[in-house]
């Protein structure tokens, strides 16, 4: 099923990140945040450019865990109305501002794929997923983004307030020029593509600036809500832009629910929706820039500390075994996550229902994460992660047998219906158990003096793991395919055959009158390569070194001096 890994939770401020670092992961895994699909919660951004001195001694390391804020007592344990006023006018601020990056996100990485894939070929929605990949290299800019501010407008509206101008403004210029761009896809591509790379490319860049606001727009004893704020309110942005446009962008759910009188368009068009939030956008920026004043905050940091020190902790060796651990933990699942959606369409599965099968799988998604959280505190998070491996390789070969199932007559009933979503469901749970647990691990080994900056390099790698072979994956799917455009029953053609794996060949073939053939669907043949990649990864390579990586002292992960 279609995922996003992309996890994100940045904290700037090192005077508090180093007492709360342990404390939001905690928050962060007892809610149960997953990325296992397009409403996922990100969770990358842990950076700190401050106080990076690691620990001396052991004494040292004791002193500073004695400063983490037990997570079960406590600030931000209690609800939200129990918050003094400011801190419940902040949280919703923050919500708010979480909010909006969530609308483009769940365009980038979850509608616009599927809209697309009517008039495009698996290997050119591969080019469009290029779009993502900001989220998975932040990892480059984040410390510019906490070091480089003006004064008389703030640390974090420095960057708000302009990132949201230019998002609002490329709202509307895309909720423009959106039909256009649709129709003319494939023509006009790259330039498609780039829009995308670009918006996305600004949320993450906002979400740096929002992450490490949100340390000092909270009282020190509820910063506990902060993570609860990027929960709700990327959450809430993505899921409305994925399930929820993609319900009333269909023709049938609208003349289903909503119409008497039938019509070929939806509600939403993918141009209005793009407009409504282009403005929204611009109003709240507005709003932020006139009516918030930003807190007066210490002098500025440089660079070079930041980065010189990501370079001596990726030169320790059992974390660059651990980065390689990241980089091909995912391939064995890249058929499964990039394809398996689309292939149901291309099949003839309704956007109707596959609105609702997301729909249904929310739920499910929120509260197993709560359970695997809980899990983690109970057993090893990699020996969970393990066997959360496995369990989405056989979710990989459920997906498999659930597409070869498809009907042949494309009727799609209740029975076939509720396959797809226990299949959605499954592929969900093993997703969110191995996410979750990888966070733990992630939480357990990273050094609190420099836990962010650690955090956001184990994280970032973790999350170009899941988007750097996507796009060879679906360019795979292409290839494979084998289909010829041939006469209909009882007729003779009046062209030569050809190739019609691609999309436009598929339509140029329709508008001939002929029927594009499936010899070989290219789709299985990849999924099957993916699984037994990952069955090998994992036999020879993944297990036993997670097995010598979890015997390693937890000193061993912070000498990098």
């Amino acid at each position: 099923m279609l995922s996003t890994d992309h996890p994100s939770l940045e904290l700037s401020d090192m005077s508090r990140a180093r007492r709360i670092t342990q404390q939001q992961q905690q928050h962060l895994l007892s809610a149960g945040i997953s990325s296992s699909s397009a409403t996922a919660i990100n969770t990358d951004r842990l950076y700190d450019p401050h106080n990076l001195h690691p620990h001396d001694n052991d004494s040292d390391l004791e002193s500073e865990q004695k400063d983490v804020p037990d997570p079960d007592h406590g600030g931000g344990s209690g609800a939200f109305l129990d918050l003094p006023p400011k801190d419940q006018r902040n949280f919703l601020l923050l919500v708010l501002l979480y909010f909006l990056q969530g609308v483009p996100m769940g365009l980038a990485m979850g509608s616009v794929p599927f809209l697309l894939k009517s008039r495009l070929s698996y290997g050119q929605i591969g080019v469009f997923s290029l779009a993502a990949y900001p989220y998975s290299l932040k990892l480059a800019w984040s410390p510019i983004v906490d070091a480089i501010w003006s004064r008389r407008m703030g640390r974090r509206k420095s960057w708000i307030v302009p990132i949201q101008t230019i998002s609002g403004l490329m709202l509307l210029w895309l909720g423009a020029n959106a039909s256009d761009l649709m129709e003319h896809a494939d023509t006009r591509l790259y330039m498609f593509t780039f829009t995308f790379f670009m918006l996305v490319m600004l949320c993450a860049t906002q979400d740096i600036a929002v992450d490490g606001w949100a340390i000092t727009l909270l009282s020190q004893e509820n910063l506990g809500f902060a993570s609860t704020a990027q929960t709700v309110g990327l959450t809430a942005g993505q899921f409305l832009s994925f399930t929820v446009f993609l319900a009333f962008n269909s023709p049938d759910f609208a003349n289903r629910w909503f119409r008497a009188v039938p019509s070929d368009v939806g509600i939403f068009t993918l141009g209005g929706y793009l407009t409504f939030w282009g403005w929204a956008y611009l109003i709240v920026t507005v709003g932020l820039a006139v009516f918030n004043k930003e807190e007066k905050i210490g002098a500025k940091e440089g660079l070079g500390s930041v980065y010189k020190t990501m370079w001596k902790v990726m030169k320790l060796k059992h974390v660059q075994t651990f980065i390689i651990i990241h980089l091909i933990s995912k391939i064995g699942f890249q058929a499964n996550d990039a394809v398996t959606n689309l292939k149901l369409l291309d099949k003839g599965f309704s956007q109707e229902d596959l609105a609702l099968t997301v729909l249904i799988d929310f739920p499910f998604e929120i509260t197993l994460g709560y359970y695997a959280g809980k899990w983690c505190a109970t057993f090893p998070a990699m020996k969970l992660w393990m066997w959360a491996f496995v369990g989405r390789l056989v979710a990989a070969v459920l997906a498999h047998i659930t597409v070869a199932l498809f009907p042949r007559d494309g009727i799609v009933g209740s029975g076939y219906l509720m396959v797809v979503i226990a299949e959605h469901i499954f592929s969900t749970f093993t997703s969110t158990v191995m996410f979750v647990a990888v966070c733990a691990f992630h939480a357990q080994i990273a050094d609190p003096k420099i836990g962010g900056t650690y955090m956001t390099l184990l994280a970032t790698v973790s999350n170009l793991g899941g988007t750097f072979p996507r796009i060879f994956v679906l360019k795979m799917v292409d290839g494979l395919t084998v289909a010829n455009c041939v006469a209909g029953a009882g007729g003779k053609a009046g062209w030569e055959e050809f190739s019609c794996a691609l999309e436009a060949e598929k339509h140029r073939c329709k508008d001939l009158g002929g029927i594009c053939e499936m010899k070989a669907d290219g789709y299985y043949t990849t999924n099957v390569v993916c699984v037994l990649v990952g069955v090998a990864s994992f036999v020879w390579y993944i297990r036993p070194k997670v097995l010598g990586l979890m015997a390693l002292p937890l000193r061993a992960w912070r000498e990098y001096v």
